[in-house]
């Protein structure tokens, strides 16, 4: 919990200014008093209240002025907010790796058919956009809620050397500010502290760790000051397996200089050892964005952790005024505390 205005807790300072005039003046009537000889007239005089009972006004006044202290400080909490994720962009690894064959029939299309599913899950929601990337990223399809045409281009992807996350990263805040009101252009002019994040929200999925291009953690940090979540997915096992792709995966200009594309280098060992995935890195993407990670090791792991994200995707944190709960709170103990007071002292029937 933070407070818009700190130096308004200086308000409190009148607690014990009360107490020291209360005492002062308890000082005085104790100069004033008067000596009685009969110890019955004095208990009669009292009223019929234990010390601890007359004690429960002076509480509860106290408790009323150091709310109204609190709330004058205008503090303001942290809670999470139902929303609807405006738009959601999908960045998917096409690197070589991604014909790695550990999982059935391969990494690629097995992640085509969960993001097809994912996509067709959100059929009449939030815009959705694609972005692939390998050696570079490049928008596939801008944010959309044409369905059809998502599914389409996913039926396109294709394979190349390299593998560009924080630079996917980058292109997918670009694409989601150009049609999302709610996500900043550029971070030169960052939010204010504690006003969270947009409903917007970036997926990553790779197999692998960023080889060239922008570094993961500045593309983060850029994602946080335009308030974007990244959710980052570790897709693929650390076991050997052959690498295979079809003709139409394949994108041969991407291999240039490597034969068949499938003879080493570019996130590829001699066509069976798969880069290993950066999950440090990915994990901390999520953390700085305030985003998610999720390891799927085949292709039901990977459509488990698509289907979970959107009830992320509808939760963000906003900071949320309190004032009015403190001095509420604090009004009602003041009352309640002046009331007891009457009561307990009103002038008794005889």
């Amino acid at each position: 919990m933070s407070m818009s205005w700190p130096w308004a807790l200086l308000s409190a300072l009148v607690i014990p200014l009360i107490f020291a005039i209360r005492w002062w003046a308890f000082r005085r009537r104790r100069r004033n008093a008067v000596r009685v000889t009969s110890i019955a007239l004095v208990r009669a005089a009292l009223p019929g209240r234990t010390r601890w009972t007359r004690r429960i006004p002076v509480a509860l006044f106290v408790a009323g002025l150091a709310l109204l202290a609190v709330g004058a400080a205008r503090p303001q909490a942290s809670v999470p907010v139902p929303t609807r994720s405006t738009t959601i962009l999908l960045a998917l690894d096409t690197s070589g790796s991604m014909c790695s064959t550990d999982v059935d029939p391969n990494r690629i299309t097995a992640a085509r058919k969960a993001a097809a599913g994912f996509i067709e899950s959100q059929r009449g929601g939030p815009r959705i956009g694609l972005v692939t990337f390998a050696g570079t990223a490049g928008l596939l399809v801008p944010p959309t809620d044409d369905t059809d045409t998502l599914i389409e281009a996913l039926d396109g992807l294709t394979v190349a050397r390299g593998t560009a996350i924080g630079q996917a990263m980058l292109t997918s805040i670009d694409a989601i500010a150009e049609v999302d009101p709610s996500v900043a252009a550029t971070s030169a002019t960052p939010p204010a502290a504690g006003s969270g994040y947009a409903g917007a929200a970036i997926v990553v999925l790779t197999d692998g760790a960023n080889t060239q291009g922008v570094e993961p953690q500045r593309a983060a940090q850029e994602a946080a000051l335009r308030r974007v979540r990244v959710f980052t997915i570790g897709f693929g096992t650390t076991n050997p397996a052959a690498m295979v792709c079809d003709n139409s995966q394949f994108d041969g200009r991407g291999f240039r200089g490597w034969g068949s594309g499938f003879g080493g280098g570019g996130g590829f060992d001699r066509g069976r050892n798969p880069q290993v995935i950066d999950e440090p890195a990915l994990r901390e993407i999520a953390r700085t964005t305030g985003g998610s990670y999720h390891r799927a090791e085949n292709a039901d792991q990977l459509e488990t952790a698509l289907d979970a994200l959107p009830g992320a995707f509808t939760v963000v944190r906003e900071r949320v005024d309190a004032a009015a709960v403190f001095a509420g709170a604090g009004a009602l103990l003041v009352v309640a505390a002046l009331s007891l007071s009457l009561w307990w002292n009103r002038p008794r029937r005889t």
